[in-house]
């Protein structure tokens, strides 16, 4: 537990503890690549999961982004593979039977 201002936080709070609150939205859109989730969905996910705003999300995706360009560029590259690709093999895995 954080405390702070009379506050009894259970996650770092944005205005009392900035680093650790974006230290932990860091590791939160780590989490979501280990999901191979895209931009979009991460920004979902964490406003729904973990009430964090899609502006700090997005900021600190493109923070990401630009400190990490080469993983990102095989990141997105695999995501898109796995998204043409994806569905045609598991079509055939079903139309063969194999798995």
């Amino acid at each position: 537990m954080i405390y702070c201002h009379n506050y009894n936080h259970v996650i770092p709070c944005l205005h009392c503890h900035p680093h650790s609150y974006i230290r932990m939205v860091q590791h939160l859109i780590e989490r979501c690549l280990l999901l191979y989730m895209n931009r979009q969905q991460c920004v979902k996910a964490l406003a729904k999961y973990a009430s964090i705003r899609p502006c700090i999300t997005i900021t600190v995706w493109r923070e990401l982004e630009k400190e990490n360009k080469d993983f990102f560029e095989a990141y997105f590259q695999a995501l898109s593979l796995q998204a043409f690709y994806g569905n045609r093999v598991m079509k055939g895995r079903i139309s063969t039977g194999s798995e």
